[in-house]
């Protein structure tokens, strides 16, 4: 509907939308300046438009894509410092731009800032103005039905009040609000239009403060535990942790958990061979001081208590060591973790003996050991070591022995699966060769110069490392993600549209009844309702039949 036509039809023709009208009078090239309140009231209609808030949206897409391709310091900080080490030249230029700290950046802060104020000063005005809508009944008829693009005509011998009481009574049931004003009844419907559209805002800016609320109050922690082993929720339990800049350890809700078991199982044949079947963990858990109780965690099903989810993440192998020294003394004998390094679960770490530990003369030093782990031995006869499957089938441990300082005294903290040998001296065999050994479960590993044993238990436990997630924002991101789709849906398949019934007394004493209808925009829905209604209010109001002409008597055939 063009701009002249609008104007024609007044206010039947206006408000079918709550957005804003743009100013139809600007200040000439020649007119008076704005002054300060003016340029501060162009500056807020501006950043409260519509177009500025989809600019802003588009912008904060674009900003979150270096947040997804960039190693983050809230992420990983291990994977920042090696980026940082393999690009000496890009380095520089991305902290300027506080690319490694993309969500929390100044340039990002302020695009989220300005959206939300833009989302909400855009909001509420169009908010208040649909309320007045809502409470306001549908304008009254223009003069002239006849110049809206869908309309209709016809001469019937009903009166004029009882063709205005059966449209009536007709758009009403039909759902729409309709009142008699004048000569004609006035009716509106599809108002979810407008509704659709401001919760898709609202859900837009509550979708806004989840995020914001992830950001600033979560926390996120990852822990290993090998089976039998246990977990408390404390910040000391962790391997790793990492929180928003408003999130208090008093915030960590109190529960425990204990590893009884885990089960994998894989597929054993066929081209799937080694694919996994089965990927649970069982716990034993309980909240505070409360009862235990028994759950399953397996992949993407994780166990919630109050809010906090621990998620299933890996799968590994820790066999049993057991290191005795010169002495005969059994410094060490527990499950060593193994972090997997392929799809069969070949797998690798360190053993790190740092106090305990005395020679044959009983002089103290530290033992550091390089462990690689197959759950199932391959290459037996080929010089090489490898796993043919990840199931626990033929485990075969190979170690190699250093020591030495470890480095742990020098206070810099350390990967707990990786060996500095930098400080360390690796024992030597008969032949003067490095010493290094494959181990069969239940055999033992001497240490040359009466040094000590090393034994590979007859015992393999499993791990499984859990990621610990306090996300106090999730639920009205959902809450907000779906109230945003069935808000845009409603607001891109519902239309607004008006219709018009008006019956008045023609000169001849029969009643004219004209009906129009009026949408938004150009749709053939509109002409195609319009037609159904009148087809309704025809079979109540039928065509008048047209007086039959009676020749006077005498006149020509």
């Amino acid at each position: 509907m063009s701009k002249t036509e609008e104007r024609d039809l007044g206010e039947a023709g206006a408000q079918l939308s709550t957005a804003p009208v743009e100013e139809r009078h600007r200040e000439s090239a020649g007119g008076p300046t704005l002054g300060v309140i003016g340029w501060l009231r162009w500056f807020w209609r501006q950043l409260t438009s519509m177009r500025v808030a989809l600019i802003l949206l588009f912008l904060l897409s674009l900003g979150s894509i270096p947040g997804s391709l960039i190693p983050q310091n809230s992420v990983d900080p291990m994977k920042v410092e090696a980026f940082k080490k393999q690009h000496d030249v890009l380095t520089p230029v991305y902290e300027k731009l506080q690319l490694f700290d993309v969500y929390s950046s100044v340039w990002f802060s302020a695009i989220y800032i300005l959206l939300f104020i833009s989302l909400i000063g855009c909001i509420v005005p169009r908010s208040w103005q649909f309320v007045g809508q809502l409470r306001s009944r549908p304008p009254r008829a223009p003069k002239r039905l006849t110049r809206l693009p869908a309309h209709t005509t016809w001469r019937t011998e009903r009166e004029p009040e009882q063709v205005r009481e059966a449209a009536l009574a007709m758009l009403k049931k039909r759902r729409f609000r309709a009142h008699t004003a004048g000569d004609a009844v006035a009716a509106e419907k599809g108002y979810l239009r407008e509704a659709g559209n401001l919760v898709f805002h609202v859900s837009l800016i509550v979708i806004l403060v989840a995020f914001a609320m992830g950001v600033l109050f979560k926390s996120e922690g990852g822990k290993l535990v090998v089976e039998g082993d246990g977990f408390s929720n404390t910040l000391t339990q962790y391997d790793d942790f990492k929180s928003g800049s408003l999130f208090s350890p008093d915030e960590l809700v109190p529960f425990s958990f204990t590893l009884d078991s885990f089960t994998g199982t894989y597929e054993k044949n066929g081209p799937q061979r080694g694919t996994p079947r089965t990927f649970e963990a069982a716990v034993t858990w309980s909240k505070g001081d409360g009862p235990e109780k028994k759950s399953v965690i397996e992949v993407n099903k994780p166990l919630n208590v109050d809010g906090t989810k621990i998620y299933l993440l890996e799968h590994g192998y820790a066999p049993v060591v057991t290191i005795r020294d010169g002495r005969g003394k059994v410094v060490i004998s527990e499950p060593v973790p193994l972090l997997p390094i392929d799809a069969n679960v070949s797998s690798t770490g360190a053993i790190k003996v740092m106090d305990g530990y005395r020679d044959k003369n009983g002089k103290k030093d530290q033992l550091g050991i390089a462990a690689f782990f197959v759950p199932t031995y391959g290459g037996e006869n080929s010089g090489q070591m490898f796993s043919q499957f990840p199931g626990l089938e033929y485990p075969a441990l190979s170690l190699g022995v250093y020591h030495g300082s470890l480095g742990v005294d020098s206070g810099l903290p350390q990967n707990v699966y990786q060996l500095d040998t930098s400080k360390m001296e690796q024992f030597k065999d008969a032949d003067g060769n490095r010493l290094t050994k494959r181990l069969l479960p239940g055999e033992t590993m001497k240490l040359p110069d009466g040094a000590g044993s090393i034994t590979f238990e007859n015992e393999v436990k499993e791990w499984a490392s859990f990621q610990i997630s306090q996300q106090p924002g999730n639920g009205w991101a959902l809450t907000g993600a779906v109230a945003a789709i069935t808000g845009l849906v409603g607001s891109l398949f519902i239309q607004r549209r008006r219709v018009w019934v008006r019956a008045v007394r023609g000169a001849d004493g029969v009643t004219v009844v004209e009906m129009a209808g009026l949408g938004r925009a150009e749709s053939a829905k509109v002409p195609e309702e319009l037609a159904d209604l009148a087809a309704t209010l025809h079979a109540q109001a039928p065509t008048a039949s047209e007086p039959v002409e009676v020749p006077a008597e005498g006149s020509e055939k």
